[in-house]
C-alpha cells in the first residue's frame, strides 16, 4: 500500500509512490474494522440520550459522559461519516448528517474550548469533502453551510490569543507572535492545540478572516503558523539543555505556562500527564501528527502566498526566509517527536500513557519488547498510538520523495501500529462492548479511568477520540489500498 505526495495541485487524484513499505494492511482486516464500526456508531446512536451529552469514554465497556468541555461530539458524529466513506452505508451517512445539524451549530461559535479543529473539521469539514469528491450529491445550499461554518469556526478558534514575543531571547518585550491559548485561560498553551490549526487554515483557505477590533483583519493562516511556530519552540524539546531534564530530543510538554502581562514563558506543565518533565504520550501524538498534516498543506502554497503572509508570520524578514523557518522548524518538530516515540513504543507500536509514569521499571527496553495491556505495570495508551499512526502515516507522505528512506522507516511505523490497533487485544469485538479500540486512557491524574475488577490499572475501555482516530487511520489505509485520493483536511 502506497500514498503519493501531497504537493500536487487540488483536486488531483495523487499517483502512488515508489519504494513504500510492502508490508501493508489487508483489506480483509480493514473491512472487519469498519463493519465493528458501523455496528458501533448504529448501536450507540440508538442507545445514547444527547441530553446527557457527548459520549467521551467506557466504563465496563458502556459510553459515559463527561461534563467538562464536549470536545468529543465531533468524532462521534465524525466516525459515521468515516464510516459511510469506506463502506458507503447510506444510514451512516443519514445519521450522522442529521446529528451535525442539530447538534454542532452551538461548537462552531464556542468561544470557550481550543477544540474547534477536533469538532468541527471532523464532521462539516469531512462532509463538505465527501461532496467536493463526488461521494454525495452535490447542493448548493448545503455546501454554502458547510463552508459558512467552517469559516466561522476558524475565526471564532483564533480568537482565543495570547500575545508573545517571537524573539524571546533577543527582543522580549516585542509580542509580534503568539498561540491559540487552552480552556484553561490565556496563560496555557497546550500540545493538543495544534490539531486544531486545521480550522484556522480551513477558514483562510475558504477566503475568510478574523475582524477584529476597529475592523482590523486578522489573517487565520498567519496566526495558525505563528501558533505552530510557539508549540515547537516551547511545547518540544529538543535536547539542547533548555532546562535541567531537557536531555532527550523529542520530548514533550503537554502545556507550556506564560506571563500573559507580558507574554514570557515562564514553565512547562501537564494537566493529564505524570509531570511537567516527562512526556505524556497523547501530547506527544498530537504534536507529531498536527505538524505533519500542517507540513503537507504548507507543501502546497505557492511564493505570492509567503509573499504575502511572510511580513505577518515574521516581520522583518524575507518570504523566503519565513518559509525555510516556518518549514524547517515543523519538520524539526514532527521528526524528533516520531524519533522519541518510536524509541519508546513496544515491538507492536503501543506505548505507556506517560514515559515517566511511576511504576514503569527503570530502566527499560522497549526495542523487540512485547507488554500486556491487561496486566502492564502502567496503563498502555492505545489512542496515544491511533493518533500517531496517522501522523507517522503523514509524515511519510511527506517526505515520500525528499527523504525516501525516512518516509519508509515512518510508513512502516503506521503499519505496525494499525496491526496492532486493528486485531486482538485491541480491537474489540465484543457486542457488548460500545468501543471500538481498547485500552485507552483518559485522565490518569484525575482518576477517570476505570480500573476493572481483579486488575491494578485502567485496561479494557475506550475513548472516542481513540475511535475516532483509529478510523481515520484505517480509512487512509482503506483509500491507499484502492487507489482512491489521499485525504487531507485541506481537499
Amino acid at each position: 500500500m502506497t500514498f503519493g505526495n501531497t504537493t500536487i495541485q487540488h483536486n488531483k487524484t495523487r499517483a502512488p509512490s515508489a519504494g513504500a513499505d510492502a508490508d501493508g494492511i489487508s483489506s480483509a482486516m480493514l473491512g472487519r474494522v469498519f463493519a465493528l464500526a458501523g455496528e458501533k456508531i448504529l448501536g450507540l446512536e440508538d442507545s445514547w440520550d444527547h441530553r446527557r451529552g457527548a459520549p467521551v469514554f467506557t466504563i465496563g465497556g458502556k459510553y459515559q459522559a463527561r461534563a467538562w468541555t464536549q470536545w468529543t461530539q465531533g468524532f462521534e458524529f465524525g466516525m459515521a461519516l468515516l464510516a459511510f466513506d469506506a463502506t458507503g452505508d447510506k444510514t451512516l451517512l443519514a445519521k450522522a448528517t442529521a446529528n451535525i445539524r442539530r447538534f454542532m451549530p452551538a461548537h462552531v461559535s464556542h468561544q470557550g474550548v481550543h477544540d474547534h479543529g477536533f469538532n468541527n473539521i471532523s464532521t462539516y469539514g469531512h462532509w463538505r469533502r465527501l461532496m467536493l469528491e463526488g461521494k454525495i450529491p452535490h447542493h448548493a445550499a448545503e455546501m454554502d453551510m458547510l463552508e459558512l461554518a467552517l469559516k466561522t469556526s476558524g475565526a471564532v478558534q483564533a480568537m482565543r490569543w495570547t500575545s508573545v514575543p517571537s524573539a524571546p531571547a533577543g527582543a522580549p518585550l516585542r509580542r509580534d507572535s503568539g498561540y491559540i491559548y487552552s480552556f484553561n485561560g490565556p496563560h496555557s498553551l497546550f500540545s493538543d492545540t495544534i490539531r486544531s490549526l486545521r480550522s484556522l487554515v480551513l477558514a483562510w483557505q475558504l477566503g475568510h478572516s478574523l475582524q477584529s477590533e476597529n475592523d482590523v483583519a486578522v489573517n487565520l493562516l498567519a496566526r495558525a503558523l505563528q501558533h505552530g511556530l510557539t508549540t515547537a519552540r516551547f511545547n518540544v524539546y529538543y535536547g539542547r539543555g533548555r532546562d535541567a531534564y531537557d536531555t532527550e530530543p523529542g520530548r514533550v510538554a503537554h502545556e507550556s505556562i506564560f506571563n500573559v502581562v507580558d507574554g514570557r514563558y515562564r514553565c512547562p506543565c501537564s494537566q493529564q500527564g505524570y509531570s511537567p518533565f516527562t512526556t505524556w504520550t497523547r501530547g506527544l501524538s498530537w504534536i507529531l501528527l498536527g505538524f505533519a498534516e500542517e507540513l503537507e498543506f504548507l507543501a502546497t502554497l505557492d511564493q505570492s502566498t509567503w509573499r504575502m503572509i511572510g511580513p505577518l508570520v515574521l516581520p522583518g524578514r524575507t518570504a523566503a526566509a519565513v518559509r525555510s523557518v516556518v518549514t524547517e522548524t515543523f519538520l524539526r518538530a514532527a521528526q524528533a517527536t516520531a524519533a522519541w516515540y518510536m524509541k519508546h513504543s513496544f515491538a507492536d507500536g503501543m506505548v505507556y500513557w506517560d514515559s515517566g509514569a511511576p511504576n514503569i521499571p527503570r530502566p527499560i527496553v522497549y526495542a523487540g519488547a512485547a507488554v500486556d495491556p491487561w496486566t502492564a505495570p502502567e496503563p498502555i495508551d492505545s489512542s496515544a498510538a491511533a493518533i500517531a499512526g496517522q501522523g507517522f502515516l503523514r509524515l511519510a507522505n511527506y517526505l515520500n520523495k525528499t527523504q525516501p528512506a525516512a518516509a519508509r522507516r515512518y510508513l512502516a511505523m503506521a503499519h505496525r501500529i494499525a496491526k496492532a490497533l486493528f486485531s486482538e487485544p485491541y480491537l474489540s469485538t465484543s457486542k457488548k462492548h460500545q468501543g471500538l479500540i481498547l485500552h485507552s486512557v483518559y485522565h490518569r491524574p484525575n482518576g477517570w479511568d476505570y480500573v476493572p475488577p481483579g486488575h491494578n490499572i485502567p485496561c479494557g475501555e475506550s475513548s472516542l477520540w481513540g475511535d475516532y482516530h483509529a478510523l481515520e487511520l484505517a480509512l487512509l489505509l482503506h483509500r491507499g489500498n484502492i487507489r482512491e485520493k489521499y485525504v487531507t483536511f485541506f481537499n
